[in-house]
């Protein structure tokens, strides 16, 4: 079984010339249109998303895909934007995760399909935070590790790791950027 570390943030970023190779439309439910860029994830991430998905729809979770891969170039108008606003909640061209593919907002009808804070106390985020690792995702930026990860809580984000990492990153608490200095 494979595991994919990767660490993308503030301080290791991506080039804005890198795009998976193997990027595909996910088949989960999306809020975005067929087409859009925020449908693709990599293939190995595709794969588990469809399985976590498909358990959450037998236990009777409304989850939605917000966002899946996000362009260099997409994150630097998500940026800019953020700035002319003075949010500080976006991350800067090349920090951010969904440009590697690994990486999926999810939501669900009880907070309209948002990215917010709330979501994690809904049965779907609870859902996710539970059973993400089983199929090997982490949520990215767990409450009170923002010192450590550099963002704030997003009980929304999920990374794909592989299950091994997932799963021991859950049982440990955690997160990539404590893994790699291990």
């Amino acid at each position: 079984m494979s595991y994919y570390p990767v660490l993308v943030n503030k301080v290791y970023l991506l080039p804005p010339d890198y795009i998976p190779d193997d990027l595909e439309e996910a088949g989960i439910p999306f809020c975005a249109p067929p087409g859009s860029e925020k449908r693709l994830l990599r293939k190995k991430a595709s794969d588990a998303a469809v399985r976590l998905f498909t358990q959450a729809a037998l236990d009777k979770m409304g989850l939605m895909g917000v966002s899946g891969y996000r362009s260099y170039r997409r994150q630097e108008e998500l940026y800019r934007d953020a700035l002319r606003r003075k949010s500080s909640a976006v991350a800067p061209p090349g920090a951010s995760e969904h440009q590697t593919g690994f990486a999926l907002d999810l939501s669900c009808p009880q907070v309209n399909f948002e990215l917010e804070e709330a979501f994690a106390e809904t049965p779907e985020g609870r859902w996710l935070e539970k059973h993400a690792p089983l199929y090997g995702f982490v949520i990215r930026y767990p409450k009170n590790k923002e010192n450590i990860t550099g963002f704030p809580w997003e009980p929304w984000h999920i990374r794909y790791v592989g299950e091994p990492l997932a799963l021991y990153l859950s049982m440990t608490g955690m997160t990539l950027e404590e893994y790699h200095k291990l």
